[in-house]
């Protein structure tokens, strides 16, 4: 009974959360490996997705992928009432400069937007890959079925499409299907730079690129871990921030980290079984991903992608040499896996479109003190606020305090010098927003 009431103190009755944490596992439910599994199949068989092949072709090349996937967000929209406003967004590209690129062409991405009843403009974006390439990135006539790499991701945005836009959310969400991504991120650029342009608000950018390998090329088979990718601080960030940080912290605590976190908190309370594994850096070794160019314009944005990769089956030739079979084919795919990764995407994605707008000008203070105060300006949508801390060597939000409906409060005995600490919004229905942390000083 205590605890019920303790509940009922913070604005949260057990019945309304309940019915709130139903809503995630009907989610997860409703993803389908069978879909999934179908959907990379197709895009298998347009033979290569290559940026520069065929777009004429009904059957063969990018432009009969891109065609398909517009139409299955036009079908998905059907589906729902109109709910999706599916369009291209395009970018020409030239030969000139670009080592990467055979002939000019036009860059084109597939977009489509479920748009948001209280935030319209306020976007979480989750994208894939339509291009695949061969072992040559500039051979854009050779099959390149890339079944793993990244059909598995295009698939899975597909299928969160269909199972997200069964519901209404606050925040509006993009599913987008990105191209030249081998060539230099072509795809990722040209939608950042229009985001940019339109003034959009982005909570969130998941770039999902290759989630459906769990054998690595080490021998290690895993299919429950998945890494997420993310910069430490953001790549525009002022030089006061930076020297802000010398003296106050916040070296891992930039937007695209709090995601990570959030992703990851999000997954351990409702896919247990699941292993989210963050990894301190933009992307793997000198390689790079579609969230980049968004972190370039300062979006927060991570990847989300399987934890043991196998080269043998990433840009290569279908063939077999030496007893090893090359290429990114169908087989290596376990739809299962990808099924799991597009539920982690299909959670997060849906709990920050029904979150309120985060916490803003978060400031903190307590130098020299036994407690640690933190003051924030109130945001539209948030019921109340839940200061987050943690000790300075811990990668993930450990302790939280919900503090209620209003703008400042102070943790007694909490000494500042010891944790790092956050602020997130927490709304009516019981979601919450990513924890920000402090870009302010609170001087006595």
């Amino acid at each position: 009974m205590k605890f019920f009431l303790s509940l009922i103190a913070l604005g949260i009755t057990s019945v309304s959360l309940a019915q709130n944490q139903q809503k995630i596992y009907d989610i997860i439910d409703a993803v389908s490996a069978q879909r999934i599994k179908n959907d990379i199949t197709t895009l298998v068989n347009f033979g290569t997705r290559n940026t520069f092949s065929d777009t004429v072709s009904a059957t063969r090349g990018i432009g009969a992928a891109r065609r398909w996937i517009k139409s299955e967000f036009e079908t998905i929209s059907k589906q729902c009432n109109n709910c999706l406003d599916v369009f291209y967004q395009k970018d020409f590209v030239t030969k000139a400069g670009n080592n990467r690129v055979p002939h000019d062409a036009w860059v084109v991405n597939v977009v489509a937007v479920q748009k948001g009843t209280k935030y319209p403009n306020s976007y979480v974006i989750m994208s894939g890959d339509i291009d695949s390439r061969a072992s040559d990135t500039m051979n854009f006539t050779t099959d390149a079925p890339g079944a793993n790499d990244n059909a598995s991701g295009m698939a899975g945005t597909i299928e969160a499409a269909r199972v997200l836009s069964k519901y209404k959310f606050e925040h509006s969400i993009i599913y987008v299907g990105l191209s030249g991504e081998e060539q230099g991120l072509f795809g990722g650029q040209g939608l950042a730079k229009y985001a940019k342009e339109n003034n959009w608000h982005i909570v969130g950018v998941f770039n999902n690129d290759m989630i459906g390998n769990i054998e690595g090329v080490d021998g290690v088979i895993d299919n429950r871990t998945f890494r997420i990718f993310s910069e430490p601080v953001p790549a525009n960030e002022t030089e006061q921030a930076r020297k802000m940080r010398r003296f106050y912290g916040g070296e891992v605590d930039g937007i695209s980290r709090q995601l990570a976190r959030y992703i990851h908190k999000t997954t351990k309370t409702y896919m247990p079984e699941m292993n989210p594994m963050m990894v301190y850096r933009l992307d793997r070794f000198g390689r790079g991903g579609h969230h980049r160019p968004f972190n370039d314009l300062g979006f927060p944005g991570i990847r989300i992608m399987e934890a043991h990769e196998n080269y043998t089956q990433q840009h290569q030739d279908v063939r077999d040499e030496n007893g090893i079979k090359y290429g990114d084919v169908l087989e290596h795919v376990n739809f299962n896996y990808a099924k799991k990764l597009t539920a982690v995407n299909a959670i997060n994605l849906a709990s920050l479109a029904w979150a309120p707008p985060a916490a803003k000008n978060v400031a903190i203070g307590g130098i020299v003190e036994a407690s640690a105060k933190l003051k924030w300006d109130k945001v539209d949508g948030a019921k109340g606020y839940k200061i987050y801390w943690r000790n300075t060597t811990s990668p993930t939000w450990d302790y939280s305090r919900y503090v209620g409906n209003v703008s400042e409060f102070t943790l007694d005995g909490i000494v500042i010098d010891n944790y790092f600490f956050g602020v997130s919004a927490v709304g009516t229905n019981d979601f919450e927003s990513v924890v920000v942390f402090p870009n302010d000083i609170i001087r006595n």
